[in-house]
């Protein structure tokens, strides 16, 4: 099998993705954070003393998907035109999703993966003072559109 980030000694290398021509692409990451009932509880009400942590989250989950070749030392510098970061008190704690959007050469699944690891951080450190137990969980892609592979989901993933 052809490894494109190797090259012929077996050296990683960034790909060279020159000649593709740019299509419009995008990626959905999902991914989770476990927490206590008692941070459960304070994010409901608003009262986690760091403050508004869903806010926070999101603007570091944008902030990272626009940082991910500064990351991934191998990862393109891209446009990312477009970057959405939800994020859903559950039962059990936070739930993640990004959905990155361009109109590049290369796809943005790293972009989506690195905004959901880091709006779960995000959410972590903010919390981590009411419980230290809190753990991001189960991060992955769910779907991606565009580009020579075309479109995917992850099978089992809801709409």
């Amino acid at each position: 099998m052809d490894f494109p980030h190797l090259d012929d000694s077996g050296r990683a290398r960034m790909v060279d993705v020159t000649a593709k021509e740019p299509t419009v692409r995008s990626a959905t990451a999902r991914g989770a954070v476990h927490c206590s009932a008692e941070v459960v509880d304070r994010l409901r009400t608003g009262s986690v003393p760091k403050g508004d942590v869903l806010a926070v989250a999101r603007i570091a989950g944008i902030q990272a998907a626009k940082s991910t070749p500064t990351l991934l030392p191998l990862a393109h510098v891209i446009g990312v035109h477009g970057a959405t970061v939800d994020l859903t008190v559950t039962d059990d704690g936070v739930e993640i999703e990004a959905t990155v959007r361009t109109a590049d050469r290369t796809g943005v699944e790293m972009e989506a993966l690195t905004a959901v690891s880091v709006a779960g951080l995000a959410v972590i450190d903010m919390v981590k003072g009411l419980d230290r137990t809190a753990s991001l969980h189960d991060v992955r892609v769910v779907a991606k559109s565009g580009g020579r592979s075309g479109d995917w989901r992850r099978p089992g993933e809801p709409g």
